[in-house]
């Protein structure tokens, strides 16, 4: 008998989380909270995008999401002409495009950036860590960013890919096998404050959110993107997935059949209702073997998982390739920000030593390894690779107080790279001025990514979601598809 059903805050006729989670019931569905959830609909619009070429190409989608974000001139738009307190410290290294340099501690990918595109021109007016812009498309980004379940949140994009693969956008998908994952866990779990929006489902409610993994292990440097240990694992639900038996599984489920048959108003509800559908999903995941399987990295030879790096992004990126093999429809892996604001990528102090000793080696290693790894497996050619970071950083250095002198918010010129699914290789798109301050050719913004990412995987960005009735939202609220990108 579950003690949750005496409480005196269920006799209230009031259903905490707190005591939901203390249950223990409902902890392997992923569950973050009760937000309000809301019915969607599809509402085509007339659009000749479709009719462009590569539309549907991508069979499949991996995000790399950098936030925090990464300065342009430190990474792949260097500046070696300019003066020392723009260009900054690092030199410049010659790559494998005649005339193109990029960073010199980037020498992996400076290899391998024939295999997709470089874009050097992207640009927005939204000087924050705009999160929920990038990833949503949602132009009202400045009022509701830190807001995660504000209900004016539009969906993230794996979210309306997952909500176009339940109604067969894409043909069927593989019973039991998610559409929407995320590694290496949900965006700003560990950060302080958590208020990080964008990956969410947005007004689709939280039966579209990504579903989750969590990571176990150890981080010997403390932060695990920094370092972590081979025994480090992925797991989907608190209690792991690899050991679950069948028998385990259907012992929960009816644990979890009585549980709501005491609280069928949590059913009636929208934001229940969601919750239903996404532990029906759990539970069918879970029983899958191949999903269950694709997290188990520890079966990869030793020396790859070397190659990608011994790192939380690294490994997150060999879990990614083997849940696309698994034919998940979108990874996503996020570096995100571990412990105080400010951290990894967001380097407004101590920019220099945090680049070079931890940051850029550790994605050159897992960027270069990944998009290599893909091609010999065949997966490039109709895999889309985004990798994506909200904004760039100033380019002139500022003394913060807290270390040594770093970086401030920059959008309005910044870089972004993508591969695979058709998209030109050896391209480099756009430019920027000789500070790399301001877009000088082919400006290029967030939303016409969300366009071109939308067409590729064969879903009009025209088209509308009706959030409640009578009140429908695009896709994306604007944005054209990138035509360079198309191949």
């Amino acid at each position: 008998m579950l003690q949750i059903l005496g409480s005196e805050r269920w006799k209230s006729g009031r259903l905490h989380r707190r005591e939901l989670l203390r249950s223990g019931a409902l902890g392997l569905c992923g569950l973050t909270g009760f937000a309000g959830g809301r019915t969607a609909d599809a509402r085509p619009v007339h659009s000749k995008t479709a009719a462009l070429p590569g539309f549907g190409r991508a069979k499949r989608c991996l995000v790399l999401y950098i936030y925090g974000a990464w300065s342009q001139l430190d990474t792949f738009d260097p500046k070696p002409q300019a003066p020392a307190e723009i260009r900054g410290e690092f030199g410049s290294i010659a790559t494998c495009l005649p005339g193109v340099a990029i960073c010199e501690h980037l020498p992996l990918s400076a290899q391998i950036l024939d295999r997709g595109t470089l874009v050097r021109s992207m640009s927005h007016p939204w000087n924050i860590h705009s999160a929920a812009y990038t990833l949503t498309g949602n132009p009202d980004t400045e009022r509701i960013e830190g807001r995660q379940r504000h209900p004016d949140q539009w969906p993230y994009l794996g979210s309306v890919v997952d909500y176009f693969a339940r109604r067969g956008q894409f043909g069927a998908q593989p019973r039991g096998v998610p559409a929407n994952v995320m590694l290496p866990w949900r965006q700003s779990l560990f950060a302080r404050p958590n208020k990080r929006a964008g990956t969410f489902g947005g007004f689709l409610g939280p039966a579209y959110d990504p579903l989750w993994t969590e990571f176990r292990g150890e981080a010997p440097l403390g932060d695990p993107f920094r370092a972590i240990t081979p025994d480090g694992r992925f797991e989907f639900g608190s209690s792991g997935t690899v050991d679950l038996t069948l028998d385990t599984l259907d012992r929960r489920r009816s644990l979890l059949t009585q549980f709501e048959q005491r609280c069928a108003e949590i059913e009636r509800s929208p934001a229940g209702s969601g919750y239903i559908r996404q532990r029906e999903s759990a539970f069918e995941f879970l029983a899958t073997p191949q999903v269950r399987e694709a997290l188990q990295i520890e079966r990869e030879p030793e020396s790859l998982r070397e190659a990608y790096g011994m790192t939380l992004f690294g490994q997150a990126c060999l879990a990614a390739r083997r849940l696309l093999q698994a034919e998940v429809k979108l990874v996503t892996v996020v570096w995100d920000e571990f412990g105080q604001t400010d951290e990894s990528w967001d380097t407004h102090y101590d920019h220099h030593s945090r680049l070079r000793a931890f940051l850029l080696p550790a994605f050159d290693r897992a960027f270069a390894t990944l998009l290599g790894d893909l091609e010999s497996r065949g997966l490039l050619d109709d895999t889309l690779v985004l990798c994506l970071s909200e904004h760039g950083r100033t380019p002139r250095f500022f003394a913060s107080g807290a270390g040594a002198p770093g970086r401030d918010h920059w959008s309005r010129a910044y870089c972004q790279l993508f591969a695979g699914a058709g998209v030109p290789r050896g391209q480099v798109l756009g430019a920027t001025d000789a500070t790399a301050a301001e877009v000088i050719d082919r400006p290029i913004d967030p939303k016409d990514v969300l366009c071109t990412a939308y067409h590729l995987l064969g879903v009009d960005a025209r088209e509308e979601l009706l959030a409640s009735p009578g009140r429908p939202a695009p896709l994306v609220g604007g944005g054209d598809v990138i035509r360079e990108l198309l191949g």
